[in-house]
C-alpha cells in the first residue's frame, strides 16, 4: 500500500505517518528506491494502527509511544522464539518472565493514565456539583429589580 491509503485506511495524515517515521516510532517504508513511493506491508499497517490506538486510550506522549511500541516489537520478537520447538525449557521460562516484565510496564502505563482520568473525573463531578449548589442558591434568592 502507498502512504495515502495507509492514512486513509488508518484515519490519519500522510505527514503523520512519515513523522513517526522520523522519530523512530514506525520503520521506514519498504521497497523506496530514491524518489521512489512508499510502499507499506500489511505489518506496518496494523503497527501503525497499534500505535494510532494507544495514542488515542491512553493520551502517551511520543515517548511513551516509542517504548511501548519497542514493548511491543520485543514481545513479538520473545514470542516467535518461544514458539519455536527447539527453545529449551530454560529458554522459555526466562522469556516467560520478560513477557511478564513488559506486560507488567505497560500496566503500569494504564494504571498511571487511568489514575489521572479518576482524578479528573472526580474533579469535574465536584465542579458540577458547585455549579448546581449556586444554580440553587440563585433560585432561592430574592430576584432583583
Amino acid at each position: 500500500m502507498r502512504i495515502g491509503e495507509v492514512a486513509a485506511a488508518v484515519g490519519t495524515t500522510p505527514r503523520t505517518i512519515r513523522y513517526y517515521e522520523e522519530i523512530g516510532l514506525m520503520p521506514g517504508a519498504h521497497d523506496r528506491a530514491a524518489g521512489a513511493h512508499r510502499v507499506y506491508s500489511e505489518q506496518d499497517v496494523e503497527q501503525l494502527t497499534e500505535i494510532l490506538r494507544l495514542k488515542e486510550l491512553l493520551g502517551v506522549s511520543l515517548e511513551e509511544l516509542r517504548e511501548l511500541v519497542a514493548d511491543q516489537e520485543a514481545r513479538q520478537l520473545l514470542r516467535a522464539e518461544f514458539l519455536d520447538p527447539q527453545t529449551p525449557p530454560d529458554r522459555r521460562r526466562a522469556i516467560l518472565d520478560d513477557s511478564a516484565a513488559i506486560v507488567a510496564r505497560t500496566q503500569r502505563l494504564v494504571d498511571r493514565r487511568r489514575a489521572a482520568l479518576d482524578a479528573l473525573d472526580g474533579e469535574l463531578a465536584d465542579r458540577r456539583e458547585r455549579i448546581a449548589q449556586r444554580r440553587g442558591e440563585l433560585q432561592q434568592a430574592p430576584a432583583k429589580t
